[in-house]
């Protein structure tokens, strides 16, 4: 634990716990438990792992996962919003303007415009953002 992050494999079982439930919004106390720890301390340890308070990381999960909805189905704004846990659409186009900078009707457009680019959420414990000290590759010896 450099610098008193998360060990690798506990912030991997929180993204997964995250990714699991992207759908509504995990609290802090509830994510915190995942961990056995106080939601002070995995607060604390969360942001120096990964540069974001529990809560902006959540937040940005949805998001991608919301990206990802608009980018491959022909589901409406409201039923994405509903899928990534929003109660209203309007309150989902307010934060996703202000996560991505475009409203999730011109983000389809773009993504239907370009779509070769991946617009898939990374996969739990593997943000290419987030770099526990425990995913070091050993290195070959030649014997």
């Amino acid at each position: 634990m450099p610098g008193g992050s998360l060990p690798g494999a506990t912030l991997r079982r929180v993204l997964d716990y995250i990714d699991a439930n992207h759908h509504r919004v995990p609290r802090l106390a509830e994510l915190s438990a995942v961990v056995h720890m106080s939601a002070f301390h995995f607060a604390r340890l969360f942001k120096l792992s990964t540069g974001l308070s529990p809560h902006r990381f959540v937040v940005g999960r949805r998001i991608d996962h919301a990206k990802a909805l608009l980018a491959t189905e022909g589901a409406s704004i409201a039923a994405v919003s509903r899928a990534v846990g929003f109660r209203t659409p309007s309150h989902f186009t307010t934060v996703f303007r202000r996560t991505t900078g475009a409203t999730p009707s011109a983000y389809r457009s773009e993504a239907a415009r370009f779509p070769l680019e991946s617009t898939a959420p990374p996969a739990a414990g593997r943000d290419p953002s987030i770099q526990p000290e425990t995913d070091v590759v050993p290195s070959r010896r030649n014997t």
